[in-house]
């Protein structure tokens, strides 16, 4: 995989195209592996995918109620579907499906939202996914994920392979850096990865918004001499409430970061886990506010919204 240095940072390759890549490598091995896609083959970059397995492909056209259940049959007959498409409309248009198909029904497909959050720019907030979190968090049985980097993509799209339950996995379009991990864990669903380690706040953020949380907290730290943890909360249902408490025992501030609206998401269920259990840390969430976004590339629109190494930074020392 080729890499690119920016900002003394090593980028990798947008998280869709590992996905793509992740999935042909297990699709060699295991016929059973079969995509789903609702004409979204060419921007779920699975054009190589189709050329390789054109067996192991279903193209049902721009119809998602019809991909989710055709996914949910192919699944309830041993398959290990993966339905892909663009997470606006796989989790607004068949939000039905997917609760009674796939949740409530208990088969495993794994849900894949692309081009997420605000990943499709100018084409508007009719495209943008800011809802995806709040629509399915109360849906049982059914868990959320976000990869940071590549190696929470392959690693999440491995273990989603062979889940017996429900996952959506949300991607955007960027290519993305490789983050450190200084406790060198293993990545896990359910359990949160540490980028950064710090005791003056903790920055929590999931998907794309982790990188510029780590820009912040290392701004924090050449310029005010703050130390920031930075914790990839790649699963977002189910949440790693112990890692959550661990970082919130010594009172310091907390800011969750995420590319999806303020209500319902990463921040809501966090703010919900710390009062419920007696924490009083200074919190913030970090995200979309309730309006419709404004006009402008994925880069421009987080900057605007604060999603930003400046914006996290100025939130940071605004609760310290």
């Amino acid at each position: 995989m080729g890499t690119v240095i920016e900002n003394n940072a090593v980028f990798g390759l947008p998280n869709l195209e590992v996905f793509s890549a992740t999935l042909q490598d297990l699709a060699s091995a295991d016929r059973d592996i079969i995509v789903v896609t609702s004409d979204s083959r060419g921007s779920g970059k699975l054009v190589p995918f189709a050329q390789k397995y054109p067996k192991q492909l279903v193209e049902i056209g721009i119809a998602e109620q019809n991909l989710v259940g055709v996914a949910a049959g192919l699944a309830s007959a041993g398959k290990k579907t993966f339905a892909v498409s663009p997470a606006c409309f796989l989790t607004a248009r068949s939000f039905e499906q997917i609760k009674n198909d796939i949740a409530y029904s208990d088969n495993p497909v794994k849900l894949i939202g692309i081009s997420a959050g605000v990943s499709y720019g100018a084409l508007g907030s009719t495209h943008h996914s800011l809802h995806d979190y709040a629509a399915l968090r109360p849906v049982n049985n059914i868990m959320l994920v976000a990869p940071a980097d590549n190696y929470e993509t392959r690693q999440s799209i491995t273990l989603a392979a062979d889940l017996a339950h429900p996952v959506y996995i949300r991607f955007g379009k960027k290519a993305m850096p490789h983050l450190p991990n200084p406790k060198g864990h293993a990545f896990a669903f359910g359990k949160g990865r540490v980028i950064k380690e710090g005791n003056d706040l903790t920055l929590i953020a999931t998907g794309e918004t982790v990188y510029p949380a780590l820009q912040a907290a290392e701004k924090l730290q050449q310029e005010k001499q703050l130390q920031a943890a930075v914790i990839s909360m790649h699963t977002i249902k189910p949440l790693d409430y112990d890692l959550i408490a661990a970082y919130a025992a010594n009172r310091s501030p907390i800011i969750t970061v995420e590319e999806h609206s303020v209500y319902g998401g990463l921040g809501e269920a966090c703010a919900s886990f710390l009062l419920e259990n007696g924490f009083r840390n200074p919190f913030k969430i970090i995200g979309i506010p309730d309006e419709y976004t404004v006009t402008g590339s994925q880069t421009e629109i987080m900057n605007h919204y604060g999603i930003s190494e400046e914006g996290i930074a100025a939130v940071a020392l605004s609760l310290l």
